[in-house]
């Protein structure tokens, strides 16, 4: 049973006028919980608690909450979404973030005060009638608790003699009046930080300050200063984090002491992009009498060089995550540590967090041993080298040692044997295109690709998969709690809902329930047209994978017990782990405090979800800038989504993501069939659906609103058969999902079981009469 609907189960169970105090085990006896449910129970009591509707009464029975806290909770608090159209939703505090939608409260436009997206605001329940006579339960917006900011990126314009600002993205329908900008020397077409001295509401307009120019739009760096002011990105480090690692880099001497083993000795490689400034993971691998094999997964040693409680840890905590944008790197350390202390470069003595891992020929895995190390790369590979050897091995004989030779192609070997078998116990993977621009010196789009997942990238995939599951099961052996990468299970719903769909476009499938029937049905799309729009869907109908100490194991793996141990120069995370190790080394144990690691992995989570949606705003609007002076230019794209406004497609050279609006669609009046997810015209054989290639050119690029819409050109080819003609297969690469069911596309939510691509704007079907 879902969480959310046990405990709003739960919730009614315990307000009967019947109920008396008793022990959680008895309340799951009273509602005739299954033994699989009781974890879920126990999680829906803490936050019945947390949100004051219950509380502990003695000998800890479950009682309802005293009359304060009962008043109290007629009223919710929770985070504030608007929509374009002046309404809003707000989710309760304490609900998952990848819960389903029906979460959210209703807010009408009229009762949403002047809250803004991502304020958390306290809302007051009431019963309304819905269009169909049906109660509806909507909330009123009584008090902004906290302000999620006062400040807003977007652009100076002037009309009837007020100075106005349009702020990017759709925060705020209508443009902010600003008042005096010459304070600031603002231009037409500037892009400027505001300060919001009144939000905007159904009853006035918004006022605000300009703060800070940035310069004038379009010109080289401004769009990357918009995204850091818009999501309040770290700049430089202060002066007290720098001194702190000044000093760890003074004290270090490459020396090899006691507490450390000396594993210089050993054949290890890094294998990196070619671009790559730090090194954090090093491989070795050799082969035992007994023919198994004994992996050696080395990770830089950061614990050593942030001491805990130091103002550098404090300043590596509160970024949590490197934010990896376009054009700039913000580090999560500062780069003498990042790039040289703990950076495995070739040919240095460096120390490192090693985990020995042994697996029997088949990749089953039987032991595993976590130490402090010191190591020295004998080489440093990048994918591109790595996919060269694999392609023409003798060739690379005269390039290479020997021993290194050997390790390239052994770590080919067990990689490809573990990742069969991982895909065989259950996990999942998808394959999302990933976008890479090409930049100038100035950081203008020159050009776009794909990023490409070859053999070489998943050699390390897998290594680093196979050491983040060793070393959590390692301290869930010892009964420690400890900050796991989690990903919940799907909701049975969503899955059935995309069973639905899939079925819609073509795919045959049974009961998506089932974690193989996925794989199965992503293999049958690999290369069609269908590919985009089922990944897509098949990534909406997932939950987020996010950082907690709860044991509910990671599902798009089929891991039990997950963490993330790989990282730690650019995730705080894995730094908690290395330091985990560091007091069980020592003979302490670590502190184990639930409450602080939940809060710890809220922080991390949500500061991972701030650095993946200013990287894919800053990739739109570089790519949309690029676009805006591209007008007209023709391109095949496939449709990866209909709705009844319109056709979703996406580029297949240039994986660019627009709109082809049903107003452009003027050759005949189309109806939207929801049954077959596609756009039928009255005209025989006019329609168009999911996987359809068609060509298209670029209409329109709206710089503000971060919108591309396309004109269609021709349809080249029809969907009817496209599963079954392997003949029309492409050629296919991008990311996989696997290990960051976090990742997202960048493209913004879609309305409940809307599996092709979200809704941007609303429009209707052209009808007729008859």
């Amino acid at each position: 049973m879902e969480l959310e609907q046990l405990e709003q189960l739960l919730l009614a169970h315990i307000q009967r006028s019947t109920y008396q105090p008793v022990k959680p085990k008895v309340i799951a006896k009273q509602l005739n919980l299954a033994e699989e449910d009781l974890k879920t129970l126990k999680r829906a009591i803490k936050r019945l608690l947390k949100k004051g509707h219950i509380a502990y009464g003695a000998s800890h029975l479950i009682k309802r909450a005293n009359a304060e806290n009962a008043k109290a909770a007629q009223t919710i608090v929770g985070g504030f979404h608007r929509t374009a159209k002046g309404f809003g939703f707000v989710r309760p505090l304490g609900t998952p973030k990848s819960a389903e939608r029906t979460a959210d409260i209703y807010v009408p436009a009229k009762r949403t005060s002047d809250a803004a997206n991502g304020d958390t605001v306290r809302i007051r329940m009431f019963r309304t009638r819905g269009m169909n006579g049906e109660s509806k339960l909507c909330g009123e917006v009584i008090e902004i608790v906290e302000r999620e900011t006062h400040r807003f990126v977007g652009t100076y314009n002037e009309a009837h003699g007020q100075a106005l600002v349009q702020v990017d993205g759709n925060v705020f329908t209508q443009p902010i009046s600003v008042g005096d900008p010459g304070v600031k020397g603002a231009r037409l077409d500037d892009k400027v930080v505001i300060e919001i001295v009144r939000f905007p509401s159904h009853f006035h307009d918004g006022e605000g300050v300009i703060v800070e120019v940035l310069g004038a739009r379009g010109a080289p760096g401004v769009d990357l200063l918009s995204v850091m002011r818009e999501y309040d990105l770290p700049e430089e480090f202060p002066e007290a984090a720098l001194e702190v690692a000044r000093e760890m880099a003074d004290a270090f001497d490459e020396s090899i002491g006691e507490d450390r083993r000396d594993e210089t000795g050993e054949t290890i490689i890094t294998i990196d992009p070619f671009d790559a400034r730090d090194f954090d993971d090093a491989i070795s691998l050799t082969k035992l009498d007994n023919g198994h094999w004994l992996l050696g997964v080395h990770i830089a040693d950061v614990a050593h060089f942030v001491p805990e409680g130091s103002a550098l840890d404090t300043e590596a905590r509160n970024r949590a995550t490197s934010i990896y944008l376009p054009d700039k790197v913000i580090p999560m350390l500062p780069e003498v540590i990042s790039n040289n202390l703990a950076s495995l470069q070739p040919n240095k003595i460096r120390y490192a967090k090693t985990a020995k891992i042994e697996f029997t020929p088949d990749g089953t895995r039987v032991h595993t041993e976590v130490f402090n190390s010191a190591i020295r790369s004998v080489r440093r590979f990048t994918y591109e080298e790595v996919d060269e050897y694999l392609a023409d091995r003798d060739a690379w004989k005269k390039k290479l040692t020997p021993p290194v030779h050997q390790l390239v192609g052994d770590m080919h070997e067990l990689a490809m044997t573990l990742r069969e078998r991982r895909f065989q116990r259950g996990s999942i993977e998808l394959l999302m295109p990933e976008l890479k621009l090409d930049l100038d010196n100035d950081g203008a789009v020159t050009g776009a690709h794909v990023e490409k997942n070859t053999e070489s990238h998943q050699i390390i995939e897998e290594f680093m998969l196979a050491a983040n599951e060793a070393v959590a099961d390692k301290l869930h052996n010892q009964e420690l709690f400890f900050l796991r990468r989690v990903h919940d299970s799907p909701d049975p719903r969503k899955l059935e809902a995309l069973t639905e769909f899939v079925r819609d476009v073509g795919i045959e499938c049974d009961s998506l329930q089932s974690r193989f029937e996925i794989i199965r049905a992503l293999d049958k799309v690999k290369g069609l047209p269908e590919q985009a729009a089922v990944n897509y869907a098949t990534l909406r109908s997932m939950k987020k994978a996010v950082y907690s100490p709860e044991e509910i194991g990671h599902y798009a793996l089929a891991s039990e017990c997950y963490c993330h141990f790989t990282s730690p120069i650019r995730r705080y995370p894995d730094l908690t782990i290395h330091r985990m190790y560091n007091d069980l080394a020592t003979g302490k144990k670590p502190v184990q405090d639930y409450d602080a690691m939940v809060a710890e992995g809220e922080h991390c989570s949500q500061r991972e979800q701030r650095a993946a949606s200013a990287e894919r705003d800053l990739v739109k609007i570089k790519l949309l800038n690029h676009l805006s002076e591209k007008i007209g230019m023709e391109m095949e794209a496939v449709i990866t989504g209909v709705e009844s406004f319109g056709l979703f497609v996406q580029g297949l050279e240039l994986p660019a993501d627009g709109l082809i609006h049903i107003d452009a669609l003027q050759d005949d009046y189309y109806h939207y069939d929801r049954t077959t997810h596609s756009l039928v015209g009255n005209r025989d054989g006019n329609a168009f659906r999911l996987g359809d290639v068609l060509k298209v050119s670029i209409a329109r690029v709206d710089l503000e609103k971060r919108e591309l819409d396309f004109r269609l050109i021709e349809q080249e080819a029809r969907a009817a058969g496209h599963a079954a003609d392997n003949s029309r297969r492409r050629p296919t690469s991008g990311r996989t999902a696997s290990d960051d069911f976090s990742y997202q596309s960048g493209k913004p939510a879609p309305k409940k079981k809307n599996f092709g691509k979200p809704e941007r704007k609303q429009g209707k079907a052209k009808k007729r009469k008859r």
